[in-house]
């Protein structure tokens, strides 16, 4: 399947951090979710996506074509959600929604009501005047009511309550289900990316880790229980230990192995949370390639 979005060799420098080089691909039918810690560079590279912040190096791709600074033409096909709407709060919902869809030939008016009963959004209050949950509910229904081939979201369940959320989350899955859609996301709520992520993106430092199939991920990392102690060494595959009876892998063939030829018994082997993957994966260094 051809992408629909591709990076290659992006890079943004920005005072003292580097983002990049990245090099990605988003199909459609799929959910990418951006991974990383405050400051790894995933709402930056949102940005370049849309040209809110100019690149330094590489190329953007979108359907086979290169996005181009003076024509934005394109943007029709992408609705984005930013952490924070910028020049909102002297309008109210009925002059955003205004404003919104007049630059959306794909704008949904009926989609767009549904969105606002459903979170229950008073549309003549100032957006200023809204709670932090309310704007961003204003925000979410603003963004998918464009109903875009394509959806980026940064952040998309801060400020919101928990019955909010878990609508939120429907809500996404229906829109995914509307037709051919691509969605990327970036989050800090491990429920999110557990819920809606086909794939997992993960930054850090602004160097890119590696784009991971979620399921194949979890199916990695085991901890295991041992009978007796380790030896101080690191194992083969290991990640991680918890005392000397407790480790943790991320090649379970080559560490069962070892463990088997070393006459190490296991108690148990337990999968690990997403939310334990995604820290150990984020707290380990980075290694340059080649060495």
């Amino acid at each position: 399947m051809q992408p629909w979005l591709e990076i290659m060799q992006l890079r943004k420098t920005i005072d003292d951090f580097q983002l990049g080089p990245i090099d990605l691909s988003f199909e459609p039918g799929t959910i990418h979710a951006l991974i990383g810690k405050n400051g790894a560079g995933k709402s930056t590279l949102m940005k370049m996506l849309m040209n809110l912040v100019k690149k330094d190096e590489g190329q953007i791709r979108l359907f086979g074509q290169s996005i181009q600074n003076r024509d934005e033409s394109w943007k029709q096909h992408i609705s984005y959600l930013p952490q924070t709407l910028i020049g909102c709060n002297s309008f109210n919902g009925l002059e955003l929604m205004k404003l919104t869809s007049h630059w959306y030939s794909t704008w949904d008016q009926k989609y767009f009501d549904q969105l606002v009963q459903m979170f229950d959004i008073p549309l003549r209050k100032l957006y200023r005047n809204l709670s932090q949950g309310v704007q961003k509910k204003l925000s979410i229904a603003l963004t998918l009511a464009c109903d875009t081939d394509i959806l980026i979201l940064d952040e998309p369940t801060a400020h919101m309550d928990i019955p909010s959320k878990q609508m939120l989350m429907d809500i996404l899955v229906e829109w995914m289900e509307r037709s051919e859609k691509l969605m990327i996301i970036a989050s800090h709520q491990t429920d999110d990316i557990r819920k809606l992520a086909d794939y997992l993106i993960v930054l850090k430092n602004g160097q890119l880790l590696g784009k991971f199939e979620k399921e194949e991920l979890a199916s990695r990392y085991k901890r295991y229980f041992l009978q007796r102690p380790l030896p101080n060494k690191p194992i083969p595959g290991e990640v991680g230990r918890k005392g000397k009876q407790i480790v943790i892998t991320q090649q379970q063939e080559n560490t069962e192995q070892y463990l088997i030829e070393h006459q190490y018994d296991w108690i148990k082997a337990e999968s690990l949370e997403l939310e334990e993957i995604i820290t150990i994966m984020l707290n380990q260094p980075i290694y340059q390639k080649g060495t």
